[in-house]
C-alpha cells in the first residue's frame, strides 16, 4: 500500500480504555481515513476483558495490521508519509518509553518517528493517580511536541451512554488531527443569563 498523507497510526496498549482504539478506528474509516494499526500483547489482553469483539472484527477496522515486533514495517520509517498517530489508550510503560526515546517495539518506533518528523502524536494516557515520573514523562514527551490527552469524560452535553462520553473524547481526538465530524454536540456557549450570574 503506497504511504499517503491521510493515514493515521493507531496504537493499543495495556491500559483499560481499549474501547478508545476501537471507537477511534471506527470513526476513521466513517470518515474516509486509511489506518495503520498496531496492538501490544497487554492491549490484546485489555480488549479481550474490555470488549465484545474478535481479534478478527478489530483487526478488519484497520486498513492495514502491524506485529508490534515487526521494527521494520513501513511505519517505522519517516519516509513513509502518514499525517501522524493515536496511542489509544496509552499505557504508562508506553508513555515511558516514547519519552524516553526507546523506540523498543513497532508502537514506540512509530511513535518517535512521528515525533522526529515534526507530524501530530497524540497519547491517550490511562493511570490514575500520576506519581511523579508520569508527569514527567508527559512533561517530556509535550516538549518534543507531542499532545497528551487523557481521556477525561465531559458532561456539559448530557450523556445518556458510555458511547456518548467515548464518542465525545474521540470527536475531540479528530479534531486534533483536522477531521470533521459530528460525534458530539459542540459548546454552543452559557446563556446570558447563566453567564451573568456570576
Amino acid at each position: 500500500m503506497a504511504s499517503t498523507t491521510s493515514s493515521i497510526i493507531v496504537g493499543i496498549t495495556g491500559a483499560s480504555g481499549a474501547i478508545y482504539g476501537v471507537r477511534l478506528l471506527q470513526h476513521l474509516r466513517a470518515a474516509g481515513v486509511h489506518t495503520h494499526l498496531v496492538v501490544s500483547s497487554a492491549g490484546w489482553m485489555n480488549l479481550e476483558a474490555e470488549v465484545a469483539m474478535s481479534h478478527a472484527e478489530i483487526e478488519a477496522l484497520a486498513d492495514v495490521v502491524h506485529n508490534p515486533k515487526d521494527v521494520g514495517a513501513t511505519i517505522a520509517s519517516g519516509s513513509f508519509m502518514t499525517q501522524g498517530m493515536v496511542v489509544a489508550p496509552c499505557s504508562m510503560k508506553t508513555l515511558a518509553s516514547v519519552a524516553h526515546g526507546m523506540a523498543d517495539n513497532l508502537i514506540t518506533r512509530a511513535a518517535d518517528v512521528v515525533l522526529k518528523e515534526r507530524r501530530r502524536l497524540v497519547l491517550m494516557v490511562r493511570e490514575t493517580p500520576f506519581n511523579l515520573a508520569h508527569l514527567r514523562n508527559m512533561t517530556a514527551v509535550t516538549e518534543m511536541g507531542g499532545i497528551i490527552y487523557p481521556p477525561l469524560p465531559q458532561f456539559y452535553h448530557r450523556p445518556q451512554s458510555i458511547q456518548e462520553l467515548v464518542d465525545h473524547t474521540c470527536a475531540r481526538v479528530l479534531d486534533l488531527f483536522s477531521i470533521d465530524n459530528s460525534l458530539a454536540p459542540r459548546w454552543p456557549g452559557l446563556k446570558t443569563s447563566l453567564a451573568n450570574a456570576s
